[in-house]
């Protein structure tokens, strides 16, 4: 009898600590412990070169550069260009290229989400990652490549409202969240969908650097909010939008928006700008440089521009950055699209960065 009376207590206790933890709300990303002697901790902020998505690794890449708290690496699966719809940059490394130079880890690696989140060479990379410390930090979908790589299991982890019930039903050994922004489990640290990158960025800061170092950045950068606070429940797609989204890509989509790169640019508005208006569907957004050439950021980011010269002949061209912090440039795209293409449009925007209408 005595036989099953402790494997009984086992199942008993762990469902009790289960339902304990039940009710309370996400972890902070733990505070930053220097492993290697480093100066600062290094971020490596991964992309696969066919395509990942633009502000899920700008947004992080251009956070931390700016906050000056870590050493940010930009890290491609592949030499060569990658591709961040509808920018093109060019990685400071390769993932071998990363692992010459950091043959210990990174401390953080951003993960966003890709087109491949499957690809064997990215999983094997992040998972031997993991296995020398690093913490993981996806960002929207970037949580199915921790899921694909079998990183997730057993924690706590989000993702972009959309794939939800996706998540829940293919990697069920994991405990998916809503209305979070970010949850940090040990070190798997996930956020919802794309507008979530800056919030978890800022939380990162706040990890390495305490937390009064991350209200000055966000104030700078003139972000109010970057709690766990956030409803994904508000967020579904409907009929409507189906039919918006058919309409403006059919009847729309040959319209060319310029946006303007030069040396110092702000990766941070760059993103927001960018990324908001490539999701209305209503056209293609082209990179204009005044010198042939590769960009360098403000952040140090390195840009392939589309084209130089001749943004005159585009049909349209995004107003300039300089004036406004990049965290309230967002809210005044969002505004100018509303105003410009309509409510439905705006509707369809906000669905995919997952992001409520500003008021």
């Amino acid at each position: 009898m005595k036989r099953f009376v402790r494997p009984l207590l086992f199942v008993l206790l762990s469902l009790c600590a289960l339902l304990a933890h039940a009710g309370e709300p996400p972890g902070q990303i733990a505070p930053y412990a220097d492993r290697f002697g480093r100066s600062r901790p290094v971020v490596a902020v991964v992309g696969e070169n066919s395509g990942t998505v633009l502000s899920d690794f700008v947004i992080p890449y251009g956070v931390l550069s700016q906050s000056g708290v870590a050493e940010v690496v930009s890290v491609s699966t592949a030499a060569g260009p990658m591709t961040l719809p509808p920018l093109r940059v060019q990685a400071d490394r390769s993932t071998e290229e990363f692992d010459q130079r950091f043959p210990d880890g990174a401390d953080y690696v951003i993960v966003p989400a890709m087109e491949k989140n499957d690809d064997a060479s990215l999983l094997a990379w992040i998972s031997a990652q993991a296995k020398k410390g690093a913490t993981l930090i996806s960002i929207c979908n970037g949580s199915l490549v921790l899921a694909n790589a079998g990183l997730t299991r057993g924690h706590s982890a989000t993702g972009h409202w959309s794939t939800h019930q996706m998540r829940v039903k293919k990697y069920p050994e994991t405990r998916w969240l809503k209305n979070v922004r970010f949850v940090a489990d040990g070190k798997i640290v996930s956020s919802a969908g794309i507008t979530a990158a800056m919030p978890v960025s800022i939380a990162l800061v706040a990890a390495i650097a305490g937390k009064e170092r991350a209200d000055e950045l966000a104030q700078r950068l003139g972000v109010a909010d970057w709690s766990t606070r956030h409803d994904s429940d508000a967020f579904g797609f409907s009929v409507m939008d189906g039919v918006t989204a058919a309409r403006n890509k059919a009847l729309h989509g040959s319209e060319q928006v310029g946006v303007r790169v030069a040396p110092g640019v702000d990766e941070i508005g760059l993103a927001w700008q960018v990324e908001a208006y490539a999701a209305t569907l209503r056209g293609h957004v082209v990179s204009v440089a005044d010198a042939a050439g590769p960009v360098k950021t403000r952040g140090g980011l390195t840009l392939l521009p589309d084209r130089v010269g001749g943004i005159e002949k585009l049909d349209r061209v995004l107003p300039p950055l300089e004036a406004t912090p990049p965290g309230r440039i967002l809210d005044l795209a969002l505004k100018d699209i509303g105003a410009r293409y309509g409510e439905r449009t705006l509707r369809l925007v906000l669905l995919e960065i997952e992001y409520p209408e500003p008021k």
